[in-house]
């Protein structure tokens, strides 16, 4: 049963003797002893500094494309006027100031965190969404959250016992440093900015379910988990059966984990009122849960789709009924990491990241979905391998002096607390609403595929982003993907600028009346650029992370600390008010979705600044605030532990773009405050598909001009316009095979579902007229495919079906492959001969006449299918086009 906590504090076990504030950057902070884990820390280089003049070309090289002629000019003299000023002396004072840190970069980092002062919620923790178990029978939400915390425990202990492999990077080890700051952390406001505070000896964890908090210990002394499975799932299923016992409007009201999605002053203001009575338990019960290694939510919720999912573990779900919040958005501590379990045995991570990276925390939620598996396949043969170097001894066989019943967290709420939750939900409430997501589990193709046309998987997705973007908006905009330097001693992450002069050229022509080939030579040009400069940033040869230090060095000087190099670790922060975020990556470098805004908002305070310290004309001119605006923030994580993962939206017009790229799929989050996402997504799809079809088209060109030599001379044919050119069985059966594509729903020719990369299957096609839409008519065909269309568009479709059929079959019988089909007779009413022939000279802007046309010839949406089909075929310069007619 759960015991009650006792009224006197003293009764609560207290972790204040561990609790301590968590040291940053100087470089005696390095653990002590040199395990396995920490092996190779003595040999990683510092992060270098780059020269300042490199940086400055790649800063404008970076907002090149963003820029017009005339912001290219200002933009350029500022950067002279900041070589030839205070450039130099920023960058002197920043090299003496680096010369005792593990980092140049890492405090202004935790600074810029720990400064930022709107909710985590949605703005600073990411998310990630585990697999399902693979065995269906253990996906149940205590015997998967009881295998989770097993897993996770077993990783603790291999932490601390440094038997935790590091890891490597294409061969070279990576820094180590933040694994040993990822358990027993919060973070924690205070007067000015936060605090990370760290029980470098926790014992114990914590549980919520239906907003209230639980914990018990689970470790002892020696690091060794102290339960079974077995043991810690009946205390989980204990915690579930006493919180169901309080009434859901008594629950909402004492739901303190709200309090943490509040603005941080605020939260930091209500800490205190929290911990003022001397007599009351509350300061002890925020030591418990700041202390816990890590905090496990139960939800009670089954979330019906992947976007749903995603939401749950970002934010929770905003659900009030009968005046009273209900949703799980409640259910949370956002301070502190976060695994959570839904009802149907979902689960996912949320971590507060100020001194992780998502890099460090999938390496977590990687390890811990391999051990579940592999203790469960222990438990069937005793000779499956462990991924452990060694694991805890049988907890039966060791006497610990802990306690491993489960307790209740009893909060002494006075009405100024209960008030506080209440406002807290409504703010909640609302930022959760200003917000939507999405998901794309593109099971087409994953890396294999885009392997085999020779470009880099992670550029190529990234090229995929801007030519969605492009083609919805007609524009390219700032776009950030994180790159990864962990090979330098506490490296964090350095920023890739995805947009480049070769970037925007590949969209133009994509979106442009070209060829195959020629898109094709376009991509591939654009994503070597990417990957050089995602080489270049992950040896820490970047312009923004340099830039941001001197902007910080110079703050420093405007404050008055003139002597930036004899700067404290454990100093309050003082360094701009600027927040950064970095998103996880597994093989490829990881991401900062808040940083631009964070920065952005950095530059305006550094603006008002006494006149006498004059802001230098870099970070003045406006070409700084539109490269620190990042209007699609992305981040790539690659791991088959994940099916999703993300983050919020880093500007009010942006997206948030979370991808993991599979072997044979792409799994895709976005977020956005309500800018279109599920049209993004749909535009998103279709220009991949898009990009197979025309890589099979290039292939089977390529295959046609090697494997034929000189054809027979041609026989002549009649040219006469009235009979038109006699169609080849090749170009006869594509016709035919277009008309199947549109008739057979498990053959359509926009489905996502896997299968190889066969010159057989029918082409892929980008649905929309072009440049506009690129996503309407995609989901046009899914609707037919789905039964959602009427049954006047069901009965119109066919007909247009049947007269691709016919139309197709117009040629010598013997030239096709399949039974001899009736011949074209008497067309009735000619509909799609001029819509043909208006396409291809349609100017950009004039969509809507488009539709205007479309609906004055009462097309109906199965002519917008039949549509579909021509413009393929148009492609191939087919004449029985100019016979097509459409019967109504």
């Amino acid at each position: 049963m759960v015991t009650r906590s006792s009224p006197h504090p003293g009764d609560l076990a207290s972790p204040s003797t561990a609790y301590t504030r968590v040291p940053m950057a100087t470089c005696d902070s390095r653990p002590h002893r040199c395990g396995v884990t920490f092996a190779a820390q003595p040999s990683l280089p510092k992060l270098p500094i780059p020269d300042l003049e490199s940086t400055c070309r790649r800063y404008m090289e970076a907002l090149e494309p963003l820029q017009d002629a005339r912001e290219r000019v200002q933009t350029r003299l500022a950067v002279r006027e900041f070589l030839e000023s205070q450039g130099p002396e920023l960058q002197a004072k920043l090299k003496r100031y680096a010369h005792d840190k593990t980092s140049y970069i890492e405090q202004f980092w935790y600074d810029a965190y720990l400064n930022y002062d709107n909710p985590v919620v949605l703005n600073l923790n990411p998310f990630f969404l585990l697999e399902d178990d693979p065995t269906p029978a253990r996906n149940n939400q205590v015997t998967r959250a009881a295998s989770l915390v097993i897993s996770a425990l077993e990783f603790v202990r291999a932490v601390r016992k440094e038997e935790l492999r590091p890891d490597e990077f294409k061969g070279k080890p990576l820094c180590m440093y933040q694994i040993s700051r990822l358990f027993g952390t919060a973070r924690v406001p205070a007067d000015k900015g936060c605090q990370i505070i760290q029980d470098h000896e926790s014992q114990h964890m914590v549980v919520v379910c239906h907003g209230q908090l639980y914990w018990f210990d689970v470790l002892d002394r020696d690091s060794d988990v102290v339960m079974t499975e077995r043991d810690l799932a009946l205390n989980l299923q204990t915690i579930i059966q006493d919180a169901a016992m309080t009434p859901v409007q008594e629950a909402a009201k004492g739901a303190l984990g709200v309090l943490t999605t509040e603005n941080r002053k605020v939260w930091s203001g209500l800490r205190k009122v929290l911990t003022r009575d001397a007599e009351s338990n509350n300061a002890d019960c925020l030591k418990m849960v700041d202390s816990a290694l890590f905090v496990l939510c139960l939800d009670y919720t089954e979330p019906a789709d992947a976007a749903s999912l995603c939401q749950n573990m970002l934010c929770g779900s905003s659900e009030v009924k009968n005046g009273v919040q209900i949703g799980t958005c409640t259910n949370r501590w956002y301070d502190k990491m976060q695994i959570i379990v839904c009802k149907n045995g979902s689960a996912g991570i949320n971590f507060e990241h100020t001194g992780v990276d998502g890099h460090t925390v999938l390496r977590f939620a990687s390890d811990v979905y391999t051990d579940t598996i592999l203790r469960f396949a222990r438990s069937i043969n005793g000779q499956a391998p462990a991924l452990w170097t060694s694991t805890s001894p049988d907890p039966s066989k060791k006497k610990a002096k802990v306690d491993t019943s489960p307790r209740k967290l009893e909060w002494d709420l006075i009405p100024e607390l209960r008030i506080a939750v209440r406002f807290a939900e409504t703010r909640l409430a609302d930022l959760i609403e200003q917000n939507e997501f999405r998901c794309l589990d593109f099971a087409a193709y994953g890396k294999n595929f885009i392997t085999s046309m020779g470009v880099s998987p992670d550029a190529f997705v990234q090229m995929a982003f801007q030519a969605a973007y492009y083609g919805l908006y007609g524009r390219v905009e700032c776009t950030y993907e994180p790159a990864m330097t962990k090979i330098f001693l506490h490296g964090r992450t350095e920023a890739i600028r995805s947009v480049s002069p070769e970037s925007v050229d590949f969209v133009q022509t994509f979106w442009g009346d070209h060829g195959a080939d020629k898109k094709l030579a376009a991509l591939r040009r654009a994503c070597q650029k990417h990957v050089d400069r995602t080489r270049d940033c992950s040896k820490a040869q970047g312009c923004d992370r340099h830039l941001f230090a001197l902007l910080c060095v110079w703050q420093k000087c405007v404050d008055g600390e003139e002597d930036v190099e004899g700067d404290d670790e454990s100093s309050a922060p003082s360094s701009p008010a600027v927040a950064i975020e970095s998103n996880p990556n597994c093989a490829t470098p990881v991401e900062s979705p808040v940083e631009a805004r964070s920065r952005n908002n950095s530059s305006a305070t550094a603006r008002s600044r006494d006149s006498q310290h004059l802001l230098p004309a870099l970070f003045a001119d406006a070409g700084w605030d539109k490269l620190n605006t990042a209007v699609l923030s992305t981040s790539n994580c690659g791991n088959p532990s994940l099916r999703h993962f993300g983050f919020g939206p880093t500007s009010g017009d942006g997206f948030g773009i979370g991808y993991i790229i599979k072997d044979d799929s792409i799994s895709i989050c976005v977020s956005s405050k309500h800018r279109q996402t599920k049209r993004f997504v749909d535009t998103l799809e279709s220009y991949l598909l898009e990009m197979r079809r025309m890589h099979r088209l290039a292939t089977r060109k390529s295959s046609a001009a090697v494997h034929v030599s000189e054809p027979p001379p041609m026989e002549p044919r009649s040219r006469q316009k009235s009979r038109g050119r006699l169609l080849t069985g090749t170009e006869a059966a594509r016709i035919a095979r277009l008309a199947d594509a549109v008739y057979r729903p498990e053959d359509s020719c926009v489905t996502t579902e896997a299968g190889g990369d066969d010159v057989d299957q029918d082409d892929d096609e980008l649905g929309g007229y072009g440049f506009f839409d690129a996503g309407m008519l995609l989901q046009a065909l899914k609707a037919r495919n789905s039964g959602d269309m009427t049954v006047d568009e069901m009965r119109a479709s066919e007909r247009a079906v049947a007269q691709a059929r016919r139309s197709a079959s117009n040629v010598d019988p013997n030239l096709l492959h399949g039974p001899t089909r009736t011949p074209l007779r008497n067309p009735s009413k000619p509909l799609m001969t001029d819509l043909v022939r208006i396409l291809p000279s349609f100017p950009i802007g004039s969509f809507s006449n488009l539709l205007t046309t479309i609906e004055n010839k009462g097309l109906s949406t199965a002519d917008l299918l039949a549509l579909h089909a021509v413009d393929i075929a148009k492609e191939t310069r087919l004449p029985v086009l100019d016979s097509w007619t459409f019967s109504r």
